[in-house]
Order: structure tokens, then sequence, then C-alpha cells
């Protein structure tokens, strides 16, 4: 039997595809494949520190800004007011409000927070948390609590509470039960008025009520270790009115980024902090034990 051979021409293809494979596997192995962009670690401030924004979104001025956190590409914010106080899905991009609930005319909304995929939100004096499924909005639960409602935070395991003193409150998220209190000092002095909360990278960010100032608070010392002068942000259409200040901070952890607003504002800004000298103006005003009388009916 007379056996064909395999023409010149397929072999020399043959081995020149070899070739190529072995060569893209050694260089393969020699390309480093690049490594995920770690979160921009947060600045190292001083006893001050200022803002740079970064962006701005559009805000609904219909809102009084109670709580406000970012979850999963969204902003979760609880409006207050009695007979407007709303819990709320937005987009970031337009402001346009995505999902939304109402809370009865009786109550008044105040901190909101999220911990293991449900909402907690906060009243004010009524002394009652309504618990929401993240997704749906589906009241799921509730619990009372024995102080005013004002700021709501979480480190992970349990809520935080600011009732408009110089205290911070560990609450059990089932419960309502306070299991700890932290004083809080700036300077040796108590800092009343902590209002909306957001816990960031092991630290308390509080609003502080009819002020421009954010406190950044060692949550296990109580200490204030960085006094954040925003002046700037809040537009001249709400300076008329006392209570329409800063009011709600959010925190982005996946992309690092910090978001604050106000009472009826207009915008929401996107803003990096940057460490300052000690502002030309006290960052004590309304702060320390001896502080004003809340205006009427401007309570945040």
């Amino acid at each position: 039997m007379i056996k064909k051979k395999t023409p010149s021409n397929f072999l020399v293809c043959l081995t020149i595809v070899a070739l190529v494979l072995l060569f893209g596997c050694i260089r393969f192995d020699q390309v480093n494949l690049p490594k995920s962009t770690p979160t921009t670690a947060m600045p190292e401030l001083g006893d001050y520190g200022g803002y740079q924004i970064v962006k701005r979104y559009p805000h609904d001025p219909g809102c009084y800004t109670q709580g406000l956190i970012y979850r999963d590409g969204y902003f979760y914010e609880s409006c207050g007011l009695y007979g407007d106080s709303t819990l709320r899905k937005v987009d970031p991009e337009s402001g346009e409000v995505l999902q939304e609930t109402e809370l009865g005319d009786q109550y008044f909304g105040e901190g909101l927070m999220e911990l293991d995929g449900l909402l907690y939100q906060l009243t004010w004096q009524e002394g009652v948390a309504f618990v929401y499924d993240l997704d749906t909005f589906e009241k799921v639960g509730q619990f009372s609590y024995s102080t005013e409602g004002w700021g709501l935070t979480s480190d992970g395991t349990g809520l935080i509470l600011s009732d408009g003193s110089n205290k911070l409150f560990w609450i059990d998220p089932t419960s309502g039960f306070t299991h700890k209190e932290t004083l809080v000092t700036w300077q040796e002095l108590p800092i009343e008025y902590l209002n909306e909360l957001e816990y960031v990278n092991g630290d308390i960010y509080a609003n502080i009520y009819l002020s421009d100032q954010i406190a950044i608070i060692d949550p296990e010392t109580g200490l204030v270790e960085t006094m954040l002068d925003m002046r700037g942000l809040r537009p001249e259409e709400n300076r008329a009115m006392a209570g329409e200040v800063l009011n709600g901070i959010a925190y982005d952890a996946v992309n690092n980024r910090l978001f604050v607003t106000g009472k009826h504002w207009k915008w929401l800004y996107e803003v990096t902090l940057i460490p300052i000298s000690q502002p030309p103006m006290s960052t004590q005003t309304p702060l320390p034990s001896a502080t004003p009388p809340l205006p009427v009916d401007s309570r945040p």
C-alpha cells in the first residue's frame, strides 16, 4: 500500500501554530495582572478640617432632611416635619424619588440607618423607631426608646443614637435597650445638639444642629478628633430660616465618597476633606454647655 505524504506546508503551519501557543503561554505567565485599586484613605486631619466640593447633585428642597445614607448606588433619606415625614429612595444623578413611604401625621421623622438589610427610622418625640425591609419598604417591626430621637448610625453590630444632647447611645436594634452611653467633648467642653450621624472608617461624624460644623468623634472616648468647618455650603435661600441648616451625612464605603446636604436644600454635595488651621470664626457657636435655647418650631 502506498502511504500519502503529509504536505510540507501543512507541517510548517502546524509548527508555527505550536510556537505561537507556546510563546503566548510564556508571555502570559510573565504578565502581571492589574491589581484592584485600593480605596483612597481618608486624609489625616488635625484639630480642624475644611472641605472641597467634588460634585453637586440635585436634592429635593421639599425634604426637611433628618437622616441620609448611601447604599448600592442610591440615597435613602428620612424627611421630617409633622404631616410631611417620609422615608425615600432617591436616584443620585437626577434627584428623583424612586420609592417612598409616608409616616402618619402624628410622627416627626428623624435619623435613618441600614443594618443587615433593614432600614431603621427614628421619630423625634414619639419614642418609636420603625423598621423596614430595605428593598420593599415594607414595615417589618418597630421598637421604643426612652430618649428623643435625632440622629442614627451603626458600627455594624448595633445602632448608635443621638438625642440632641452631648450623649451618644448604643442601642439594641431589636429591643431599643440602651447598653452604653458616651459623653462627647471638644476641648474639654461638652458638645450639645449632636444631630445626624454617620459612621465612617471607625469614627462617628455628627452634624451639630444650628451650626455649619461637623464633629468627627472617637466612639470609644467621645473626644472630638476634628471639628469640620463647612461654612459656604448653605444656600442663600436657606439662611433666613434658623432651622434650615447643614444636616445629612452619607458615606459610600465602596468608593470612599462623602456626601452632605441640609434641610430644605436644593443641592447635595460630594466633598473631600482637607486639614485647615483654626478658623477665624469660633467653631464653638452654638457648641458648649451654655447652649442657647432652640428656636421655636425649627427643631431638626
